[in-house]
């Protein structure tokens, strides 16, 4: 987890993926093309919330999201996603 130069606005958070799985638990290798989308990862940085919604969730906090949620952004050569903290299931 670096130092990204980033702030999202309002109550969006922006989340690095966990990266997709490599294998499945009996060792098969498990090819690019065949690979899940990751539906984890770690929050990198948030915004300062709504007027009416304060932010609940924290930078360093480990979190599952929905399979399509968020948008792809790179920064920096590094793929993150940005969505809004009603997107995130849970805490890890």
């Amino acid at each position: 987890m670096g130092n990204v130069k980033f702030k999202p606005l309002a109550d969006r958070i922006l989340v690095e993926p966990a990266p997709a799985e490599e294998k499945t638990s009996s060792g098969i290798i498990i090819p690019d093309t065949a690979k899940e989308k990751p539906q984890r990862g770690k929050i990198i940085a948030v915004g300062s919330g709504k007027k009416d919604e304060p932010i609940t969730v924290k930078v360093g906090d480990d979190i599952l999201y929905g399979k399509y949620s968020g948008t792809e952004i790179s920064i920096e050569g590094t793929d993150y996603l940005i969505m809004r903290e009603s997107d995130i299931f849970g805490i890890l």
